[in-house]
């Protein structure tokens, strides 16, 4: 029997529930085939994530141009970050609400919105705004994704798809410094959101145009108190880490403890309204001990992975240390990014195969090992030594973060994947901005200990102790590699291969 198409007037929102259930269960059992519903949203979550990390090369321009200094800058990433987390905890309702289709639609469009402002901005406070709103665009696609993988994609296929997930997921990250170190050496900063514009809303367009709706909406409300406590409690507890040997230290414990309060009265809250099944981020899915395992070894992941990644275009385009341009920073670490992302469907296949301990415990220790070695960076180390490094840093982070996604949300049940995903993504953000934020103070304040941050000895000795940090973060990780298993059952209802 043959689908009736859009050329026949027909749409994919007049698909009927019955034709949903026939579109999921085409895919759920065909190993080796990747849903046209998944490709298309590994492409636009590519795009939008991409610029979670595109501002990290242009920092020292930026703060030229607005007169800033390096922490006020690094909160284009870390607000970022930030409005993800705060955002991400709604999703989980969202997603059940809306069909696929509208969630994309309002993702795309809102990001769209947020980068139009971005390359417009007059003043730095319009460009944290404008950031503020492509994140919220963002916040919207990474859980809609892996949702959508879950609910579409066998479990015996799930690591390659989730391999392919990858490359939106990690490589997009790794390779924003690179784009906006070309983009940076063509123009000014606002060049990077002109370029990413048309992309953004050219994918948006076609993607919508063939995109599929999948699983049926379903009415509920939304705790509003639980929006507002998440999206408080979250940023206050950050700005309060940002702020460590920065602002007095009464009033950076003062927010780091309203913080960690504030989160910790969402979280009972979120076990009150379970009571009547509506809780805007249920927390539940903790009751699974993979995934519990799966989310903490992720936070500690991201931790180092995105704390690190801003230390290196401070060091390499420091004009007293080693004085590189824009373009030179973005090439340099571009190697590394490429090897996440061609890596990322290898893995998810070797996955499917041999499952994850082989993967994850050699990863994580070859993460803390790279770190460690970049604790050992000096005023002259070669830049061959520091790319191969970097190189060797992203392929163990690609060995660690597909087979964790698979394992985490694999062993949830399927009216749990929106919440699984909405808190992993919840999480991985904090911890990112958590991450970035801890080790630029610890390099500042080492630096400053050591003579201040325009000493070139000084600021190395900062860099150090802040890759060292990082390197603990690593050990985490590998602590938690060893509580995992090689692979999961697949829980009543998920789909399963024929």
């Amino acid at each position: 029997m043959t689908a009736p198409t859009e050329a026949d007037g027909y749409l994919p929102e007049d698909r009927p529930a019955t034709d949903v259930a026939e579109f999921e269960q085409e895919f759920a059992g065909t190993p080796g085939r990747t849903p046209l519903v998944i490709k298309l949203l590994v492409a636009a979550t590519f795009v939008v994530i991409l610029n979670e990390t595109i501002m990290i090369n242009a920092i020292p321009t930026l703060m030229g141009d607005f007169g800033i200094d390096e922490r006020a800058a690094q909160w284009l990433s870390t607000i970022f970050m930030l409005t993800m987390a705060a955002v991400i905890p709604i999703t989980g309702w969202f997603l059940q609400r809306v069909s696929t289709r509208t969630a994309y639609a309002v993702a795309m469009a809102t990001f769209s919105t947020g980068t139009l402002l971005a390359a417009v901005s007059p003043a730095f406070p319009v460009l944290l705004v404008a950031r503020v709103v492509q994140a919220s665009g963002t916040a919207v696609m990474m859980p809609l994704l892996m949702t959508t993988l879950m609910t579409v994609v066998a479990q015996s296929d799930r690591g390659r798809v989730m391999g392919q997930v990858t490359l939106a997921m990690s490589c997009a990250p790794a390779l924003g410094p690179a784009v906006s170190g070309v983009l940076l050496q063509l123009g000014s900063w606002r060049l990077i959101f002109a370029v990413v514009l048309p992309i953004a809303a050219a994918v948006g367009y076609f993607g919508l145009r063939q995109l599929e709706n999948v699983g049926e909406p379903q009415v509920s409300s939304v705790s509003w108190t639980s929006v507002v406590l998440a999206a408080t409690g979250f940023a206050t507890l950050v700005y309060g880490l940002s702020q460590i040997g920065h602002a007095g230290a009464g009033s950076t414990t003062a927010f780091i403890a309203a913080g960690a309060v504030l989160v910790a009265v969402f979280a009972a809250y979120q076990l009150r309204l379970q009571r009547s099944d509506a809780p805007l981020l249920d927390l539940r899915t903790l009751r699974h001990r993979n995934f519990t395992v799966s989310l903490l070894l992720m936070a500690a992941g991201f931790m180092a992975f995105l704390g690190s990644m801003i230390l290196l275009p401070l060091y390499l385009q420091n004009p007293l240390i080693r004085d590189l341009s824009p373009l030179q920073t973005g090439l340099m670490v571009m190697p590394g990014g490429l090897t996440m992302g061609l890596l990322g469907p290898q893995v998810g296949k070797l996955y499917d195969r041999f499952g994850s301990r082989p993967l994850v415990i050699p990863g994580s220790i070859g993460m803390v090992a790279c770190l460690l070695f970049l604790a050992q960076i000096s005023l002259t180390t070669p830049f061959a030594l520091i790319i191969g490094v970097h190189v060797l840093l992203m392929a163990s982070l690609a060995a660690i973060f597909t087979p964790v996604f698979t394992i985490g949300l694999g062993d949830l049940p399927p009216h749990l994947y929106s919440h699984g995903s909405s808190l992993l993504g919840t999480l991985q953000q904090v911890a990112g901005a958590i991450g970035t934020a801890l080790l630029v103070v610890v390099m500042t304040n080492r630096a400053d200990d050591l003579g201040g941050i325009t000493d070139p000895e000084a600021f190395v000795g900062g860099l150090q102790w802040a890759f060292y940090v990082g390197a603990g973060m690593g050990v985490v990780v590998v602590l938690l590699a060893l509580l995992l298993p090689s692979r999961v059952e697949a829980p009543e209802g998920a789909p399963a291969a024929h």
